[in-house]
């Protein structure tokens, strides 16, 4: 039980820290950093170079691993074409981060450094979760 549960919540509680570190916790930041013709904020994109070296680490590994080192199969896409679905939930994503200056893993993080601001974008986003939940099995 706790080898099943450690891995995950090792592994958000990173996650989540840093996020909160580099400053995607707070929407004014991000929002500075979306704004391109307005008072920009270019510091967060040290943050997405950072992921981008890590994930670029990651997928070289992957190939040569059997399965990771806490599940048994690794869980990767296996379509790779752009869809109306897949452009419309992108553009949605994107305005809604514009809006709110949160995406989903902020906004969790967010529970634990602001709870009473972000409480109301969790709701909100597992209200949407739940609404296209419902749409999609009919």
């Amino acid at each position: 039980m706790i080898r099943r549960i450690l891995p995950p919540l090792l592994s958000g509680t990173l996650f989540g820290a840093g996020l909160a570190l580099g400053g995607m916790t707070d929407p004014a930041r991000v929002r500075g950093f979306l704004d391109l013709f307005g008072d920009w904020d270019p510091t967060l994109a040290f943050v997405m170079g950072g992921a981008v070296i890590v994930m670029a680490i990651a997928w070289r590994f992957q190939p040569r691993m059997a399965h990771p080192l806490f599940a048994e199969k690794f869980a990767l896409p296996d379509r790779s074409d752009l869809t109306p679905k897949l452009i419309g939930g992108a553009a949605l994503f994107g305005i809604g981060w514009g809006i709110a200056g949160l995406c989903p893993g902020p906004g969790l993080a967010a529970l634990v450094i602001e709870p009473a601001s972000a409480a109301f974008f969790v709701a909100a986003m597992l209200a949407g979760m739940g609404i296209v939940r419902l749409v999609e099995k009919d």
